[in-house]
């Protein structure tokens, strides 16, 4: 049984998040509190595994109760929740650099608020799973002569930590994730992903070469374009274009604009691999890796929080494989392999 403490200054928050907790037969909430020196008071008291933290609160806010937290011994997991206002986005990847766990975007029309339950309950798991990996010594560095994407939206964040988790230090491919989220909240999200996973993950840099065994998260509020272009010794390597074009779906980064010119850039030396989300994005996309001769994979519906992702590369009949998910990484690692890259 996971117990979980709740703190939030808003009391409507709090009986929301513990009644949507309280269904999950594995997790007990043991406790709320309203404002830092309570949740301070209450994690000594309870002993919590893990405690859902509210940035914004009186008295002492989140920030200044992680720099408290951080002193103290066998201090519970921290959960992050995070608005979906852009004046967050830098003060959630503060919090995450003072000791948070990990984060979650919690939206700011109340009346959907019940519709992050699935990924809650699964982050306040992985948290107590995942464990933090330890960096190996740095590959070569060289350009990437093998791209692995991956797209995702709603119920996306929990499956990619486990998915960069298992990924082994030996990829001989770029990876390159389009997750649906504001602008401002990707890198957040790099460095969260870089805490949990062996290969070094950050934020796409525009003009930068792909290289092995690097994870790049695309940037929020630009699309990610992979152009071909030759390294500085003279290989076939692709490239990074943040581009500020209109949106695609309504989003952007959309998965399509990265799948669809990573395609043209090296060919059936693709993998794309789509996870769960809203809407249509990454269909047309997955359907132009298909047609460069590269391999295109999709996790099965029962794995999934939403499916329209998925499903719309199927209905365009450009998928290859439909994975269960804990065999992803094993699947995308046995792709790489067969591509020789």
């Amino acid at each position: 049984m996971i117990r979980v403490l709740v703190v939030d200054d808003s009391v409507f928050m709090r009986t929301i998040l513990a009644e949507m907790l309280a269904k999950d037969p594995d997790i007990e909430v043991v406790g709320t509190a309203s404002d830092g020196r309570e949740a301070l008071r209450k994690a000594e008291q309870l002993a919590p595994d893990v405690m859902t933290l509210d940035i914004q609160m009186p008295k002492m806010d989140g920030l200044a109760t992680l720099e408290a937290l951080s002193s103290k011994r066998d201090a519970p997991k921290v959960l992050m929740l995070s608005s979906l206002a852009a004046n967050e986005a830098e003060i959630t990847k503060k919090a995450l650099s003072l000791g948070a766990d990990d984060f979650m975007l919690k939206p700011r029309n109340l009346s959907i608020l019940r519709t992050i339950e699935p990924e809650l309950t699964a982050k306040i798991k992985q948290l107590l799973s995942i464990p933090l990996a330890e960096k190996p010594r740095p590959l070569s560095g060289e350009p990437a002569g093998c791209v692995v994407l991956i797209g995702s939206s709603a119920g996306g964040p929990p499956m990619l930590d486990m998915l960069v988790s298992s990924l082994k230090p030996n990829l001989q491919a770029s990876v390159v994730i389009t997750q649906h989220m504001p602008e401002g909240f990707t890198g957040a999200l790099a460095q969260r992903l870089n805490r949990v996973s062996a290969l070094p993950v950050h934020e796409t840099e525009n003009g930068e070469i792909l290289k092995n065994g690097n994870i790049l998260v695309s940037k929020g509020g630009y699309h990610t374009v992979i152009s071909g272009t030759l390294s500085s010794g003279g290989k076939h390597a692709g490239r990074v274009i943040h581009s500020r074009s209109p949106p695609v779906h309504a989003i952007r980064p959309a998965v399509d604009r990265t799948f669809t010119s990573a395609a043209k850039t090296f060919g059936n030396r693709t993998i794309s691999v789509l996870l769960s989300g809203m809407g249509s994005d990454g269909g047309e996309g997955m359907r132009a890796v298909r047609d460069a001769g590269g391999t295109t994979m999709v996790v099965r519906e029962e794995d999934c929080l939403v499916y329209g992702m998925a499903r719309s590369a199927l209905e365009r009949d450009s998928v290859g494989l439909v994975v269960p998910f804990k065999d992803l990484p094993e699947q995308i690692m046995k792709a790489v392999g067969r591509i020789g890259g």
